[in-house]
């Protein structure tokens, strides 16, 4: 399997007064709500994401004990075109993204023609290079693909997606998203500035909040609640 965290990743639970109740490993095409769910936990938010001595990426979430039906993992959906019997290379991704606000709007880039969603838009963000903290990774990241400085705030979410498609040169891949989503405030905004040149960032604008629903965004971010709930607001109030 290739991985780009080559410590691995291990999920925490921790209650309200901070105690570890469940550690584990996440293991390709897992999801953190399932796993804690195994040990008798739910999940109720994000509560860290962090790189341990050994290499490994942790991430922690606030639990309760489960009381009800555990969470069970789905069936893995497959892009259009792959036969049930065609088996991809396992490959899980960890990548960091941020939702960066400042005067001037939302942040948002558009994805070019490298990628399966031209066209579409999302968070500035991308994978982590080996050894990097997400942390570190998320400032490198919104740097590069539009040249801005940002202040982190709150990590606001985790998603695990896993799915088998062709990536964009054609190779199969069963692959395993993970995203780790912060909050981000960007105190000096200025005009967009591409850094990473030949990489899958077409465009990048400040977007006026009441302008987000004119960008068609891929269908990761319009599920992130924080997203969602902004263009629910700006669709009430027109």
């Amino acid at each position: 399997m290739r991985t780009n965290v080559l410590g691995g990743l291990r999920v925490v639970g921790l209650t309200a007064g901070g105690d570890r109740v469940a550690e584990t490993r996440l293991g390709h095409g897992q999801h953190p709500d399932v796993v804690l769910g195994a040990a008798g936990w739910l999940i109720e938010s994000p509560a860290f994401a962090t790189v341990r001595d050994d290499g490994a990426l942790e991430l922690g979430y606030r639990v309760r004990e489960l009381d009800g039906i555990r969470p069970r993992a789905q069936a893995v959906p497959r892009d259009p075109g792959v036969g049930e019997d065609e088996v991809g290379e396992p490959y899980q991704r960890v990548a960091a993204y941020a939702v960066v606000t400042s005067e001037r709007g939302l942040l948002l880039t558009q994805f070019n023609s490298q990628t399966h969603v031209s066209g579409d838009w999302g968070l500035p963000g991308g994978g982590l290079e080996g050894g990097e903290s997400p942390v570190e990774g998320v400032h490198r990241e919104v740097w590069e693909e539009t040249g801005q400085r940002i202040e982190l705030g709150e990590l606001l979410a985790v998603q695990s997606q896993h799915w088998v498609g062709r990536a964009p040169a054609g190779a199969l891949e069963d692959f395993h998203a993970v995203r780790i989503v912060y909050a981000a405030t960007c105190p000096e905004p200025a005009d967009v500035v591409i850094h990473d040149v030949g990489g899958t960032t077409s465009d990048a604008r400040w977007v006026p909040p009441d302008s987000l629903g004119d960008y068609p965004l891929t269908a990761s971010w319009r599920n992130l609640e924080v997203l969602a709930r902004l263009r629910r607001r700006r669709a009430d109030e027109h």
